[in-house]
């Protein structure tokens, strides 16, 4: 072995019984630390967070070392996707028809009602956040957040929406064709209230391009 990596034998012996340098000794340590921590946050912390968290509990040192150590160990962050489906429009509920037609602007409030889910990446988890708002004023008017997109996370937000805004019958709702909108316990609710129910056609997002735009105005 010596004579194929071109070492000589005392060196070899020597290098055996040698004691590990300080540096190595602190090495061991780290990547014992390091390792804890990427199990510790579910292995979805790279190495930047892990530098940040060595040096809230006091240790020195550099973020070359971290990626080295990382590098490794095989240690490699795991992010989850940035994309999530939020309409699932495969489904054999009753399709309300698009009485909108991309009329987005009513002539005062209380006449035509958006809804829609969206979801936002807390440090638990995933959230859905489903609001409705009134096209007149773009105004969020009601609003709410869950860790699922069962039916009862948009039903909780038109039932708020309700309460603040009492309005009169005939009052438009416009949503997507997903099943969550299209459901018995929606649909059934809308009806009670006296709202008219209009959908986008299928796969036709410019049928709701007016949702995203107040999103981004509330924001």
């Amino acid at each position: 072995m010596c004579r194929r990596l071109r070492v000589s034998r005392s060196g070899y012996y020597a290098w055996r019984v040698r004691k590990p340098s300080a540096r190595a000794s602190r090495d061991v340590y780290l990547t014992a630390k390091i390792r804890a921590l990427f199990e510790e946050f579910e292995h979805t912390y790279g190495s930047p967070r892990i530098l940040d968290e060595l040096k809230e509990a006091g240790e020195r040192i550099g973020r070359g070392r971290v990626i080295r150590i990382m590098q490794q160990e095989g240690l490699c962050a795991h992010l989850p996707k940035k994309f999530r489906k939020t309409t699932d429009s495969e489904h054999n509920f009753r399709i309300a028809p698009n009485v909108v037609n991309r009329n987005f602007s009513p002539d005062a409030p209380n006449k035509l009602w958006a809804g829609d889910i969206s979801y936002v990446k807390t440090w638990a988890g995933w959230s859905y956040l489903a609001v409705v708002i009134d096209l007149y004023s773009r105004r969020v008017v009601g609003w709410a957040v869950a860790n699922h997109m069962r039916t009862d996370l948009p039903l909780d937000a038109l039932k708020m929406a309700m309460r603040l805004r009492s309005p009169d019958e005939g009052l438009v709702f416009h949503s997507d064709r997903g099943s969550q909108y299209a459901s018995d316990d929606y649909q059934k609710f809308l009806d009670s209230s006296g709202i008219v129910c209009s959908m986008s056609r299928r796969a036709n997002c410019w049928d709701s391009e007016m949702i995203p735009r107040c999103y981004k105005a509330a924001a």
